[in-house]
């Protein structure tokens, strides 16, 4: 079977600028706290019934859309322009055969101190080891990242015409899914808004089974403005980000790219000063 060369994966790049891509994380991370959910998340909030995630999702997709190609391009533009660094290699993994190290020893030296820290986190307490459902479905969502890198190198590739790789995320997806929702003539389904139709109809499927669909809307006005700000700043610093915790957190560091680093450090910094801002709102009274 043919190997996938992800160094031609879209979020892969050797040259981008740090300080861009780090504060579009960080606006990432605290817009998702504000929303109460990230791209996937609200998708699936959807499926089970709750109607704030349709704000959210809508508020994420305008905004990202402005990014990638309207009014707020030029300013996209501008901050992606700030410290720029131009590598060799866009990954770990190449920049260490490139040092000598054989293909097999170099993503294993690259891919060890990560998964050491991540299997850390989720073992820890033994939480993973008494939610053996949660455990199997967090293997599952790695082997569609995985599916996702080789179903857009196999399938339906033009060899005159090849696109860059792509795997899961929901920013540019959900942008792409309303835009296609209203000029689908003539265009043809790509895999953003497969995933993203895909997503709601196994969680709405999921939702039904369980009995956990049920109707919910907003009960305060402060609610639906956070839902719509926290929806606009994932939408804008996940294209700035060039993703999202899904589209950096999961097939970003799955390729092992130094772009994705800064890109999860500013989603971490967001959401952990996103979540002090809450619990410190909170504890003055605040809602």
């Amino acid at each position: 079977m043919q190997q996938l060369d992800l160094a031609q994966a879209q979020i892969v790049r050797t040259a981008f600028g740090v300080p861009g891509v780090l504060m579009g994380g960080a606006l990432f991370g605290f817009g998702m706290v504000m929303a109460g959910s990230c791209g996937a998340r609200a998708i699936v909030l959807l499926a089970g019934g709750n109607l704030r995630a349709l704000v959210v999702l809508a508020s994420l997709g305008l905004a990202a859309q402005a990014t990638l190609t309207g009014v707020l391009a030029p300013l996209r533009q501008l901050l992606q322009g700030f410290g720029q660094v131009q590598l060799d290699f866009g990954t770990l993994p190449a920049q260490l055969q490139a040092a000598g190290m054989s293909d097999g020893l170099a993503v294993l030296v690259a891919a060890a101190p990560p998964v050491a820290v991540l299997l850390g986190f989720a073992l820890r307490n033994g939480v993973l080891r008494r939610m053996p459902l949660d455990a199997l479905a967090a293997v599952v969502v790695g082997l569609l990242v995985a599916l996702g890198w080789w179903i857009t190198s196999h399938v339906d590739v033009d060899p005159f015409d090849p696109a860059a790789l792509t795997s899961l995320s929901f920013i540019a997806p959900v942008a792409e899914t309303f835009l296609y929702l209203q000029v689908a003539v003539g265009r043809g389904m790509s895999l953003g808004p497969v995933v993203v139709f895909g997503t709601l109809v196994g969680a709405f499927a999921v939702a039904l089974a369980t009995g956990r669909y049920r109707l919910e809307g907003f009960d305060s006005p402060q609610r639906l403005w956070a839902s719509i700000a926290g929806g606009c700043l994932m939408g804008f610093g996940g294209v700035l980000a060039v993703g999202c915790s899904i589209g950096q957190g999961l097939s970003g560091l799955s390729t092992l790219a130094f772009a994705s680093i800064p890109a999860c450090s500013g989603i971490a910094l967001g959401t952990f000063i996103g979540l002090k801002a809450e619990s410190s709102i909170r504890s003055l009274g605040g809602k």
